[in-house]
């Protein structure tokens, strides 16, 4: 197994998810071996009202770290995978600020993979969303 790296992770972001979740601005941040760190630069685009990032956007994102984090389990292949199931709890708005999330797979079995992710404000560091995921993993 190769080393997963940062630029690894962002280039399978480039390659394979949908051209609308990329103008999201969103980026890898960190990798380790089961987990990855991202980022949702601010943007009046991705937020409602008074600059409070939407909650799409906080999914979407949540989503996407998720199968990051699968790709950095799998040894920074990505498999073909689904999301089977999401949910996404919000605690409090992100405002003018970006989004960091951090992603890990807890459980990684052959045809089913579980996740979960933390998503604060960037600088306070509160939090602001928690997400779980389960995957099924089709190749």
């Amino acid at each position: 197994m190769s080393a997963f790296t940062v630029a690894a992770a962002n280039a399978i972001l480039a390659d394979n998810f949908a051209s609308w979740v990329q103008a999201s601005g969103i980026t890898v941040d960190a990798v380790g071996t089961d987990c990855v760190t991202m980022r949702i630069p601010f943007s009046d685009e991705l937020c409602r009202v008074g600059g409070i990032m939407a909650g799409q956007t906080l999914a979407t994102g949540a989503d996407t770290a998720m199968v990051l984090a699968l790709a950095a389990a799998m040894g920074g292949v990505l498999k073909p995978c689904t999301t089977v199931d999401m949910t996404i709890s919000y605690m409090r708005p992100i405002t003018k600020a970006d989004a960091v999330l951090e992603a890990k797979v807890k459980r990684l079995g052959r045809s089913l993979a579980f996740c979960s992710v933390d998503i604060t404000e960037a600088g306070s560091g509160k939090p602001a969303a928690f997400a779980t995921g389960t995957f099924a993993v089709l190749g």
